[in-house]
């Protein structure tokens, strides 16, 4: 991971944690110049239309992180019907008022 400075420790916890227990099917990389930012590349879930595909997104944790959900958005065009024509994930659970629970990134 590369500059941690100013970053809450929750944020540098789960990252370590994401790096060195990666979610099957799912690669998610920290940007060089913004560790708030993630590249992920998402391996499409087998027995479903998506199986054999993969899926890039770009997520972002926000200041308010872990009080407001990430930002995640599909760079890969994707048909779905919680996915808007630009890539943004459309549930409730991601939007900036829909609870107040806290977030973890593995749990995204």
């Amino acid at each position: 991971m590369r500059e941690t400075a100013g970053l809450p420790r929750r944020i540098i916890k789960e990252t370590q944690r994401l790096l060195a227990e990666p979610v099957p099917g799912i690669k998610a990389e920290p940007d060089e110049s913004n560790a708030r930012y993630f590249h992920v590349v998402i391996a499409g879930p087998q027995d479903s239309p998506y199986e054999g595909g993969t899926f890039k997104l770009e997520l972002f944790l926000p200041e308010e992180y872990p009080m407001a959900a990430p930002k995640v958005r599909f760079m890969t065009k994707i048909y779905h019907p919680n996915v808007d024509k630009l890539g943004r994930i459309c549930l409730d659970i991601l939007k900036d008022k829909a609870c107040t629970r806290l977030y973890a990134t593995s749990n995204i």
